[in-house]
């Protein structure tokens, strides 16, 4: 709205839960965020994990304690450039 301000705004009925259900609502939505917080440290952590195993495999291959000359892809019916590729090396 090009005429929207504080005194419009300030006309505007505002409606406020009871203190009780307000209570509730923080209650439920702090549960809410622990839970989300454990999974994004979970996803951390398994980030860190795949980063350092790539670096691993990487490494035996070029060091030659892996052979991977005959290697091939797997077969995917997915189109997704994670299945195709998913150690992130670069394509021939």
């Amino acid at each position: 709205m090009d005429n929207l301000n504080t005194e419009t705004l300030g006309r505007i009925p505002l409606q406020i839960p009871p203190k009780e259900e307000q209570r509730h609502i923080l209650n439920f939505v702090s549960e809410i965020s622990g839970s989300f917080n454990q999974i994004i440290q979970s996803a951390g952590k398994a980030a860190e994990l795949l980063k350092e195993r790539r670096t691993a495999l990487i490494s035996a291959a070029v060091t030659g304690k892996i052979d991977v000359r005959n290697w091939q892809a797997p077969e995917s019916t997915s189109t997704s450039s994670m299945d195709a590729n998913p150690y992130g090396l670069p394509s021939r």
